[in-house]
């Protein structure tokens, strides 16, 4: 459900936000350090992690404007609790070279945990009336942030080739069409489908990080992946093709 729009000033909102997040950035260096020193990386790994939270920092405070509700909300900050595991994850990208068979088990450990939060968030503002069009869009942001980082280190291990990283750029080419070609851009209905095919791509994903797969099973299994996420753009694409002369069009849930 979406509520109507908030009485929450938008000044206030953006402090709020800013808030949580000059909280959330020394307790992720902690977080860092002290996961660095408990899995023996480098000492610049603390600030690997800080520089892969630079993206939730962007999509935390762009359109603002989408917010409903009270305050920032406990949804949202489930979603940022999330983002701080994705962008551990994100901070072993310049080691991935390099890390052994108990770190990789780590990583993907704190991957698997930010995907079993996924949907955590959506199902607070549902339950609390405070689902909107920001929310929502934060939260897919974060899906896709999760799939780059393990997609990156896929192939910066040399588990897979390049190809991978088709899985993390697929949204984000989505968009691009949608700047190009207006109708691609109009809102999807809710979908059930959407919601658990990226969580099966995250899975996997996360699995192929560990070693209970090798090549050339990681290929196989991470491949299927990437063709069941390519059907299910296919499905969208073929649904705003059908329906690109609608005036009308429901929120993306």
């Amino acid at each position: 459900m979406v509520t109507s729009p908030s009485s929450f000033p938008a000044p206030a909102l953006r402090r709020s936000v800013l808030t949580h997040l000059a909280a959330a950035l020394p307790l992720l260096a902690v977080a860092g350090w002290m996961l660095g020193r408990r899995l023996d990386l480098p000492s610049t790994y603390p600030a690997s992690v800080l520089a892969a939270f630079l993206p939730v920092l962007w999509f935390a405070l762009t359109r603002l404007g989408a917010h409903r509700g009270p305050g920032w909300g406990h949804a949202n900050r489930v979603t940022l609790l999330r983002s701080g595991l994705l962008a551990l994850v994100g901070g072993t990208l310049p080691f991935a070279h390099v890390l052994d068979t108990g770190q990789t088990w780590t990583v993907a450990v704190i991957a698997i945990t930010a995907l079993a939060l996924d949907g955590a968030d959506g199902w607070l503002a549902r339950r609390q009336g405070l689902s909107s069009p920001y929310g929502a869009r934060f939260d897919m942001e974060m899906d896709t942030l999760s799939i780059l980082y393990l997609c990156l280190l896929l192939w910066l291990s040399g588990e897979v080739g390049m190809w991978v990283l088709l899985s993390a750029l697929l949204r984000p080419l989505f968009v691009v069409g949608g700047m190009v070609v207006p109708w691609l851009n109009r809102p999807l209905p809710h979908s059930q489908r959407r919601r658990a095919v990226c969580m099966v791509q995250v899975g996997v994903l996360a699995c192929a990080v560990t070693p209970i797969l090798g090549p050339p099973l990681t290929g196989f299994a991470v491949g299927a992946a990437l063709g069941l996420l390519l059907f299910s753009f296919s499905a969208d694409t073929v649904w705003l093709v059908s329906h690109r002369s609608d005036a009308g069009g429901t929120k993306n849930g």
